[in-house]
This record gives structure tokens, C-alpha cells and sequence, in this order.
């Protein structure tokens, strides 16, 4: 088998690939439905791949893997890995888990990252309010995640919350950064309070926070929250989007308090996370498939951070239902330390009428039930989903 063309579209502005081969299958992936910007990376690989065995997939990494970086310019390299195992897994017919090892799990767990309302306002009330919401959603989460802090409006429309003004940047995940008022801490912890007065023990909460904290805050709102029960606090020093990794200041704060800690969604490939995993800098990793390097390379982080009792959560909120189908096959394999993945959610309402194979409803008590149809386990409806290309895009499913 040979790849024989490499496809890049915009499907509503949803960058999606299509790896063709010359025995008329076709691999799928999906890039992050905000970065239609990754087009031309993506197709900056065609000559490099053309002509390799896509079901090698580790060969043919090896042409691709040092052209990525953190994200956002991870996710070419990693939705070109990921649509070479959907080819693998349908040449052999069987499922992706299958060849990545074999499932451990025949349900994986997944949190809300995703699924969300509009809030009126970001005091305690309002949180309160919206984790009840999100309890009562119909995929029954087991495990909730909430933007806060510097992760949020919070920083801008709590009245004196940092000693900082806020920039109104251009680009997703613009980075505001600076010290905590006293009154900003407080309301950070009170808006923690009467969530978990919603939730109890019954759904766990993780929380969004950044980054933006400075360590000495971080310390401080981490020891106050210890009495929650939080799952994890993500980002608070480093986090989306900013193109490095300081293992050696998340480790004080992870020695200074019993609340886990959380990063990685932005890392790039297994070296980028050896530090914090060996250093112990984080108790949570969260590597996201579409920009960590694909799947093959998920799990060979999750592995290594088992060895070092580092447990794993995926990031995938944006990650669509191809993504979806992607970090099931994955997180069927991992090991022990799996916590739970992001359900990343349709992005668009369209999404689930222009795929056949995936779950109806996918989620179910917050869990979804690992599926056994071969590759990924989905296909496109070409039919239906020309509607949604773009017009330069309309030779895509030729």
C-alpha cells in the first residue's frame, strides 16, 4: 500500500485531512476547529509523503516528526499520525486499540470541558448555577472542568481581581498574567466553595486557571482549596499555547500542597514531558492527541508517566468528532494512571449527520463504550458533507 495524495479542507472552517492511498482507502483526522490556519502546514508534507507505506506508521513519522512544534504547530504532525492509523486499522480490519496493544478498558471516562452555557456573571452564585446545569446534562458526567481565573472573563470582570490590566490580544489564548489582589483570591476560592456545595462528592471538579498565576498565588489558592477534594488545577504557570515547559517551578508547586496539578495540552512529542514526568513537577498530565504528535505518542507518555505515578487526563476540547473517535481508541489502551479524557463535543451541529459509526447517544453515565468497527471506527458521507467545504476544498472526497 501507498500513500498516493494528501488532503487538506476546510469544512466550515474545521481543517479536516484525507490520506489517500492507492488501494482506495482513505484515512481521516481532524485538526482543532480553530485553526484553519494549519492548512498550508499540513499540505507542506504531501512530497514527503508520497509514495510511503502509511501503515508503517512509525517510519513515516520519522520523514514528519522534527517539522512540529508546540502548539499550535504540532497539530499537521499529529492529524497526519492519526489518519495513518485510521488506514491501518481499516486495511486490517480491526480497530485502531488493536493495534496500539490491545484495549485495557471496554468503557473509557470522560469530562466536561466543552459542553456549556452562557454565564451572566462570574461570582459564586453564577458557578453554582452553571455546574448545575452541566449536572444535569444528558451524558450524566461523572467529572466536571471549569474555567476560572485567568482562564476566564473572571480577570476581567471581577473589579480589582489582579494588579494587572487585562489586553484585549488578537489570538486565542492571549496570555494575561499578573499578582492576585486579596480580594481576587478570595473570590477565586468562594466561587470554588459554592461549586463544590452543588456537587458534592457525586461529580468531581477540575478547574481551567490559567495560566497568568504568578507561583507565590499559586501556592496560596492551591493550600486554600485543599479542603475540595479538586481533582486538579491546570495551567496555572505555563499552559496553552506558550512554547515551553518550566518542570522545575511547577515542581514547588506541586511539593507545596496536596491539590494536584496539572499541565501539558500545548506540549509537543515525548521529550517535552520527560522532565516534568521524571522530575514529578505535575501529579496531571494532559497531553492532547492533535498536538502532542498523534495517539502512538499519547500513550507512550502515558506509560512513562505511570512508571513515575503521574497520572493522565487528555485534553481534546476542540478536537471534534473525529478527534472524539481518535482519543477513544487511545485511552481504550492506557495504562492505570487514566483519569479521564475532555469530551470534545460536536463543535458544529452538523458534525454528527455527516458520520456514520459512531454511538447514539456517544456518551452514556459519562462514560462511552469502546467501539469495534475497524480503523477509527466512523466514515464520512462524502454526499452529505460536500455542503459544508469550502469552495476551493470541493475535490477533496475525489
Amino acid at each position: 500500500m501507498r500513500i498516493v495524495d494528501l488532503k487538506c479542507a476546510l469544512m466550515d472552517g474545521h481543517p479536516i485531512i484525507r490520506i489517500v492511498t492507492d488501494e482506495g482507502i482513505s484515512g481521516y483526522a481532524q485538526i482543532e476547529h480553530h485553526k484553519a490556519f494549519i492548512k498550508p502546514h499540513v499540505l507542506s508534507f504531501r512530497e514527503a509523503l508520497i509514495g510511503a507505506d502509511p501503515t508503517d506508521v512509525q517510519r513515516v513519522m520519522l520523514r514528519i516528526r522534527q517539522r512540529g512544534a508546540f502548539k499550535p504547530y504540532g497539530s499537521a504532525v499529529s492529524a497526519i499520525e492519526m489518519a495513518m492509523w485510521d488506514i491501518a486499522g481499516k486495511a486490517t480490519g480491526v480497530p485502531v486499540y488493536k493495534l496500539l496493544g490491545g484495549k485495557v478498558r471496554d468503557e473509557v471516562r470522560v469530562y466536561n470541558g466543552s459542553l456549556r452555557f452562557p454565564m451572566t456573571g462570574y461570582g459564586p452564585k453564577d458557578y453554582a448555577e452553571d455546574v448545575r446545569r452541566m449536572m444535569a446534562l444528558p451524558e450524566g458526567f461523572t467529572i466536571i472542568k471549569q474555567p476560572i481565573s485567568f482562564h476566564s472573563p473572571m480577570k476581567r470582570e471581577v473589579p480589582g481581581y489582579y494588579y494587572g490590566k487585562p489586553e484585549l490580544g488578537h489570538f486565542h489564548g492571549a496570555l494575561d498574567r499578573g499578582p492576585l489582589t486579596e480580594r481576587g483570591l478570595s473570590h477565586t476560592v468562594e466561587c470554588v466553595a459554592a461549586m463544590k456545595e452543588v456537587l458534592g462528592d457525586r461529580v468531581g471538579l477540575a478547574l481551567d486557571c490559567g495560566p497568568g498565576w504568578m507561583l507565590s498565588d499559586a501556592i496560596r489558592f492551591a493550600r486554600a482549596v485543599e479542603p475540595y477534594n479538586l481533582l486538579w488545577l491546570e495551567d496555572m504557570l505555563t499552559g496553552d499555547y506558550i512554547p515551553y515547559v518550566d518542570a522545575d517551578m511547577y515542581r514547588e508547586l506541586t511539593l507545596s500542597t496536596s491539590t494536584p496539578i496539572h499541565t501539558g495540552e500545548q506540549i509537543y512529542l515525548r521529550q517535552n514531558f520527560k522532565e516534568l514526568i521524571e522530575k514529578k513537577a505535575v501529579r496531571v498530565i494532559g497531553p492532547d492527541p492533535c498536538d502532542v504528535g498523534g495517539i502512538a505518542e499519547l500513550k507512550w507518555i502515558a506509560e512513562y508517566a505511570d512508571l513515575h505515578s503521574v497520572l493522565i487526563a487528555p485534553h481534546g476540547t476542540a478536537n471534534g468528532l473525529l478527534g472524539l473517535a481518535a482519543l477513544v481508541q487511545v485511552c481504550a489502551t492506557l495504562p492505570h494512571n487514566f483519569i479521564a479524557f475532555e469530551y470534545p463535543g460536536a463543535n458544529a451541529p452538523w458534525w454528527p449527520d455527516i458520520i456514520e459509526g459512531l454511538p447514539s447517544p456517544v456518551v452514556k453515565n459519562g462514560m462511552i463504550a469502546v467501539w469495534d468497527r475497524p480503523g477509527m471506527g466512523f466514515d464520512l458521507i462524502p454526499e452529505l458533507a460536500r455542503a459544508y467545504l469550502a469552495e476551493e476544498d470541493g475535490t477533496f472526497f475525489d
